[in-house]
């Protein structure tokens, strides 16, 4: 999809990839709808996008939902209906936001892991829904995962099973729509240099040789999908191997991360 004068709704628009791909997305020549809890953030990054005065078509702006609650995701809902009563289409639908801990299982507080799946799953499933009362036709919902969907880690039980779901539902409603004139597009970025990861991951991902991303990077990568329209993609090498690997000799990879479980454990026991 050619992207210039597209509006483009971008959930998690406050985290470190989506702060860079509304950058990008803004240069291509994009209309922006950023979601996001922190208003003083969404503020700061709408001045840093190119505004009506340089691109005269471009008229970014924000709204603040917590889509971890169903009152913020049925008052975005609402929004864009409104929006689109009032005539402002909205294309793209890029479901961004999401959370991660890293900690064994065993360490978890349970309403830490309903928070977790209800953000990386369940909202993003609720706002496609919600999307197709008013996502323009022809249109694109992108949902952005992770390797760890395709690959069961240690130290991430319920980010990996959020994941997973979500790469299967991106698959299914892509099926489901293929007469509706809605594509559906599912992007795996690998480890990402971002505020989720703490100092923690940071290090063991150094101990253990794990390449890390720039947001730059995969913001570029989404972008790409974007205008190719890729159905699936995974970024990164040996990662999207790996992925790949997993389906059809998990004892490979199994044996593999076995030997990386005495470093993974220990930071995982490792205080903050």
């Amino acid at each position: 999809m050619q992207l210039t004068n597209k509006r483009v709704l971008l959930t998690g628009a406050c985290g470190g990839i989506g702060c860079e791909l509304a950058r990008q997305l803004a240069h291509k020549g994009a209309n922006l709808i950023l979601i996001g809890r922190d208003q003083h953030k969404l503020d700061k990054l709408l001045l840093q996008l190119p505004s009506s005065h340089q691109q005269t078509n471009l008229q970014h702006t924000s709204f603040i939902a917590d889509l971890a609650r169903s009152n913020g995701l049925n008052a975005l809902g609402q929004q864009c209906q409104q929006w689109r009563d009032d005539g402002l289409t909205i294309d793209i639908v890029i479901n961004n936001a999401g959370v991660n801990q890293f900690a064994f299982l065993a360490q978890r507080e349970s309403q830490s892991i309903e928070q977790e799946i209800q953000l990386n799953l369940v909202a993003p499933i609720l706002l496609s829904q919600k999307a197709l009362c008013w996502l323009n036709r022809p249109g694109i919902i992108l949902n952005i995962g992770s390797t760890f969907a395709a690959i069961g880690y240690p130290g991430y039980t319920t980010y990996c099973a959020g994941k997973a779901g979500l790469h299967r539902f991106s698959e299914a409603l892509s099926r489901e729509l293929e007469e509706a004139k809605i594509k559906v597009l599912y992007i795996a970025p690998r480890a990402t240099e971002t505020s989720l990861n703490d100092l923690r991951v940071s290090q063991m991902n150094s101990q253990l040789g794990n390449t890390t991303d720039t947001p730059s990077a995969v913001a570029d990568a989404i972008v790409r999908s974007l205008e190719q329209e890729i159905s699936a993609r995974w970024i990164g090498w040996p990662e999207k191997v790996f992925a790949r690997l997993n389906q059809l000799f998990p004892a490979v990879v199994s044996a593999a991360i076995r030997k990386q479980s005495a470093i993974i454990s220990a930071f995982a026991h490792k205080t903050h």
